[in-house]
């Protein structure tokens, strides 16, 4: 029986594509200026992700071993072509601000190692839910990044969301601190690597406490 609360874990925190498998990094580092570029670059992975599961999980029995990769990379480049696509024609301000990342989501390390991994090897459902949850999980490391990035380097959070994303989503746009002049540097290149380096080193600490806890706890001697 499929156990989805563990493939939910695996995406979301255990195996997260960011902070467990650092794949990735190179978007990550590159788009995560704002929380809503990280938004929209995790949105579009997230897309690919699910769509490439479900069709490798359809075709998964055949597909020849001998030629299984390179299948499995003309369906995600067929599918970001799509995505990169449909984001020229309905989001084009995010479009220009991702610019040549989105096409880039082809070599996303993650994407065809979920393909090889998960979907080539269970069912249609199972795979639409890894990649639903990895997906998710690439999504909220981005945001985070982005917001930690974007809150110390302008005292914002998700700024021009609604340019970027859409009327609909103007209600994220918030000022957390007036008046701010800004920490420049975590907004240029080398503050992606330090935040990055700090949210790895939070999720280790997390994960040693949680360790801790679930250690069973010896029972004291018997008094004599």
């Amino acid at each position: 029986m499929t156990d989805y609360a563990r493939i939910s874990r695996d995406g979301l925190w255990d195996n997260n594509v960011v902070f467990a498998q650092m794949l990735a990094l190179c978007p990550l580092l590159a788009v995560t200026g704002t929380a809503t570029n990280g938004l929209g670059m995790g949105l579009a992975s997230m897309a690919v992700l699910i769509v490439s599961n479900v069709v490798i999980s359809l075709i998964r029995k055949l597909i020849s071993p001998e030629v299984r990769i390179p299948v499995y990379i003309v369906v995600i480049a067929t599918l970001v072509t799509l995505v990169d696509m449909a984001l020229n024609a309905w989001v084009h301000e995010l479009y220009k601000v991702l610019g040549l990342f989105i096409a880039l989501i082809v070599v996303n390390c993650a994407i065809l190692g979920r393909a090889e991994a998960f979907a080539s090897k269970n069912g249609v459902l199972p795979a639409a839910v890894d990649g639903l949850m990895m997906g998710l999980g690439f999504t909220l490391a981005l945001v985070a990044l982005g917001g930690a990035r974007e809150i110390l380097g302008s005292g914002t959070l998700f700024a021009q969301a609604h340019l970027l994303l859409g009327e609909s989503f103007a209600f994220l746009e918030l000022t957390l601190i007036p008046d701010y002049k800004g920490w420049l540097l975590m907004i240029l290149p080398p503050g992606g690597f330090l935040a990055l380096g700090f949210l790895l080193a939070g999720k280790r600490v997390l994960d040693r406490r949680r360790a801790a806890r679930a250690e069973p706890v010896e029972a004291a001697p018997a008094a004599a």
